[in-house]
């Protein structure tokens, strides 16, 4: 069983930034793959970005990227997605993602290989 909590959503204006936190319970946080997907009104989650659990190897949206970073710190339990140069079009509630990673070759945006997701924070991109 994995627990994950994100924080660090918040209001920012077009152009701004924001830096997301997942932190994730026990004690195998450094074999899982993590990912962030977001949900805007009215349409389906969608991929974001992905961290190896090595930490060697991403992965991101065509949407994010040159924009976002996906990072972990496996000392801290914790996955972290910067945000740069955001827009309106970003805004939507973020969802951090858990898949024991050593167990699969799959790729990194299917969310259906994530079985574990935090409860999301919201990020609103508005002046």
């Amino acid at each position: 069983q994995v627990q994950l909590v994100e924080s660090g959503g918040g209001l920012v204006q077009p152009g701004g930034s924001l830096r997301l936190s997942c932190a994730a319970s026990g004690r195998t946080f450094s074999m899982h793959d993590m990912a962030w997907y977001r949900q805007a009104p009215g349409k389906e989650r969608e991929f974001v970005a992905a961290v190896r659990y090595s930490g060697i190897s991403t992965h991101y949206a065509a949407s994010v990227a040159g924009r976002f970073t996906i990072s972990r710190d496996n000392a801290k339990n914790t996955v972290y997605l910067q945000m740069n140069s955001l827009k309106p079009e970003d805004t939507a509630v973020y969802y951090c993602a858990a898949r024991f990673g050593i167990a699969t070759a799959q790729a990194m945006d299917v969310m259906s290989e994530y079985p574990y997701w935090g409860q999301g924070t919201q990020v609103t991109v508005s002046s």
